[in-house]
């Protein structure tokens, strides 16, 4: 029998989503799946959200949206987009009857725009406004199958981890988050400023390790610089994106949740460059942990570049406005140029508690 795993949190009796949330199991139940998560109270890590999304055969995610179904949301998108085999023509439904998925919504059409997104979310992630909606849309997909996103590997990965260690008289490690498909020659010089910079001031850059566009540059910029740079891929992605030359360490993991894992606990502080998908997934999981206190986000500050455009329109405008509703004070702070990252990132890790972390 098919499994659905179910998002989403039941708030007690008062939660207006109750009704619908049981409408959804009875009529899910009747039409054949079996159902995870039907009382909303099971926990995901990055350790273990991989096998979750091996055991489902479909995904439903019910209003009220929170950082944590959103995180989850996007972290399938993403699977979509770099050609995760887990996820091989398994549905994703979004039942958005309250519209509280409307800002993560608009956070990805302004990506989209922007070119760090090249696929229509709406073909990945099907948005439904009933109970009764969700079944037929299944049933659909289920026929139909899911899009091709238009992405092909450009060769097999041989990679293995290996690892160098960090100088002594560095202060710590910042992890760049980034587009590794955005190829503007600007956001590229910035990119490889950004790695200079971090190289010249004795802090050691992480990245997705990643050979092409800004992820790419932010490596060159470093190693050019030399610097110390360690970076963590899967294999799949690698197949996709390649790996770029001069890395210092290199963690090889089997999936994009855990290479996070790793990139954040090799890091003391965070810069989310113009990205996309894949940067907003990280940057909600670094929001997620700050409010859950996880020890590998204490004293480590978040840095948010938000670049203008040739037009004037600020990267991650849209992305910061849906944090401003499920955000708290100091997870993070926006920076407009260039220039006023490398004081925000070195004023965090000149904090023993966060070198400490």
């Amino acid at each position: 029998m098919s499994k659905v795993r179910l998002s989403g949190t039941v708030l007690g009796a008062e939660d207006p989503g109750r009704a619908s949330r049981a409408r959804l199991l009875y009529l899910l139940f009747a039409g054949g799946w079996d159902i995870y998560n039907s009382n909303g109270d099971q926990r995901i890590t990055l350790s273990n959200i991989e096998r979750k999304i091996i055991e489902s055969d479909a995904f439903v995610f019910t209003p009220g949206a929170t950082l944590e179904d959103m995180f989850k949301a996007i972290s399938i998108f993403v699977g979509f987009q770099t050609l995760d085999r887990n996820l091989s023509g398994k549905p994703t439904v979004i039942l958005n009857g309250d519209f509280s998925w409307d800002p993560l919504f608009a956070v990805l059409a302004h990506l989209r725009k922007m070119g760090t997104i090249k696929q229509d979310y709406r073909d990945f992630l099907l948005t439904v406004e009933s109970p009764e909606a969700v079944l037929e849309t299944l049933e659909i997909v289920k026929s139909q199958g899911i899009p091709d996103v238009g992405r092909h590997k450009i060769g097999e990965s041989q990679a293995g981890t290996f690892e160098t260690p960090i100088p002594d008289d560095y202060i710590g490690n910042a992890c760049v988050f980034c587009s590794a498909t955005l190829e503007d020659p600007l956001y590229l010089a910035d990119g490889e400023a950004l790695g200079r910079l971090l190289a010249e001031n004795k802090i050691g850059c992480v990245s997705g390790a990643g050979k092409s566009g800004i992820m790419g540059a932010v490596v060159k910029g470093s190693v050019e610089a030399g610097g110390w740079t360690g970076g963590s891929n899967v294999p799949h992605i690698i197949e996709l994106e390649g790996l770029p030359d001069g890395l210092s360490s290199f963690w090889l993991r089997p999936d994009i949740y855990t290479r996070m894992e790793v990139m954040i606990e090799n890091s003391n502080a965070f810069v989310i460059f113009p990205g996309g998908a894949g940067t907003v997934q990280e940057l909600l999981a670094l929001m997620i942990f700050k409010h859950q206190k996880n020890p590998l986000m204490l004293g480590k500050p978040v840095v948010i570049f938000n670049r203008a455009s040739s037009n004037g329109l600020r990267f991650w405008d849209p992305l910061i406005e849906l944090l401003g509703t499920m955000s708290q004070p100091g997870d993070f702070v926006v920076a407009n140029t260039l220039e006023e990252i490398l004081p925000a990132i070195q004023t965090g890790m000149r904090n023993p508690d966060a070198l400490a972390a």
